[in-house]
């Protein structure tokens, strides 16, 4: 199967700017491809990276955006679709380029490849009024704030982390 080319971040600055909001992305020098890369490259808390994390519903993709200090719970997922856990599958790298458009550490939140995913905003992410999320490549993130990502991503307010015990 060949593989469509990823989209770029012009493709995501694009979505952002029919938002009106005056969003631009930032490019570094050094990967962002992961939240510790990216809040060290922007000088921020681990908890302020928006990491978009891909997963595959019965085969339906849907996208949950959370914080950078938490793990996405795929029981969470299970119980808002009511299937079983069986049927919540992360997206491969192949699949984040075929439905998202994006290649992983890249995934931003908004202008993606599948239209009218179910997008959804882990809680997590209200303890920041400003984050940084992916901007369409391994190296380019943008600054928004909580409300703004609302917006844009068109997500929903969702508990999908992943609750730890003192000792993990």
């Amino acid at each position: 199967m060949i593989l469509p080319e990823p989209f770029s971040p012009q493709h995501v600055q694009q979505a952002l700017d029919a938002f009106g909001f005056g969003i631009q992305i930032r490019f570094f020098e050094n990967s962002t491809a992961t939240s510790q890369m990216a809040a060290d490259n922007i000088g921020c808390e681990l908890g302020q990276i928006a990491k978009s994390i891909a997963f595959l519903v019965d085969d339906k993709p849907i996208l949950v955006i959370t914080s950078g200090d938490q793990r996405v719970d795929d029981k969470k997922i299970a119980a808002l679709y009511s299937v079983s856990r069986k049927k919540v599958a992360p997206a491969n790298a192949e699949q984040l380029v075929t439905l998202y458009g994006y290649e992983p550490g890249s995934v931003p939140p908004l202008a993606h490849r599948t239209a009218g995913m179910d997008i959804y905003l882990d809680e997590s992410l209200r303890r920041f009024e400003q984050i940084y999320a992916a901007g369409g490549a391994h190296n380019a993130i943008f600054p928004v704030r909580i409300d703004q990502l609302a917006t844009i991503s068109g997500g929903r307010f969702v508990d999908l982390k992943k609750e730890t015990t003192p000792s993990e």
